[in-house]
């Protein structure tokens, strides 16, 4: 089993920044990508992006390519999502996620182990 717990999400102007945390912990070894989601009231899940726990390759939705970047320090087990040049669309509750084997990447069905959700909020 992987626990997930995010941090870092609060109010930002639009324009601004934040750093979305993920703290793994269990059996963290199992864990081959993390990826990001976010929800907006009313919508569905959305995919942000992932990275290979091992090796650290990325993948981004067109929607934050440019302006979100994922990171992970595989010795402390913890991933990270740094957002940049936020916009009151970037509004929702953002999720990190974590599977054990690769998986169709972009569906939120594929991931096994799930955080609680942060929620952050851009004003404009």
């Amino acid at each position: 089993q992987v626990q997930l717990v995010e941090s870092g999400g609060g109010l930002a102007q639009a324009g601004g920044s934040l750093r979305l945390s993920c703290a793994a912990s269990g059996r963290t070894v199992s864990i081959y990508v993390m990826a990001w989601f976010r929800q907006a009231p009313g919508k569905e899940r959305e995919f942000i992006g992932t990275i290979t726990w091992s090796g650290g390759g990325t993948y981004y939705s067109d929607s934050v390519k440019g302006r979100f970047t994922i990171s992970r320090d595989k010795a402390e087990s913890m991933g990270y999502l740094q957002m940049n040049s936020l916009k009151p669309e970037d509004t929702a509750v953002y999720y990190c996620a974590a599977a054990r084997s690769a998986v169709p990447i972009t569906a939120s069905v594929a991931y096994t182990y799930w955080g609680q959700g942060t929620q952050v909020t851009v004003s404009s």
